[in-house]
């Protein structure tokens, strides 16, 4: 079990530095797979869990204004 749980938080890990490079750089910036990468990373961590719907993860980058970018995470509940 504790092996698990150190496996665990690595992934957290890496889903987190992902999310940082994503919200300290712009687009133009960041390599293609990023928002690919990121969601892989999601599913693995939110499968984890059961009430989670890890399947239908969703990342986006959405520009809102003229020049900013946000970075959209959709993770849904099961019912």
């Amino acid at each position: 079990m504790v092996f698990g749980f150190l496996r665990s938080k690595k992934s957290k890990d890496i889903a987190k530095k992902r999310l940082k490079v994503v919200l300290s750089y712009e687009r133009a910036g960041l390599p293609p797979n990023i928002i690919d990468s990121i969601r892989e990373d999601l599913i693995k961590v939110f499968s984890k869990y059961p009430y989670f719907d890890a399947g239908n993860i969703e990342v986006n980058l959405k520009r809102e204004e003229e020049n900013k970018e946000e970075l959209w995470i959709s993770i849904p509940i099961k019912d």
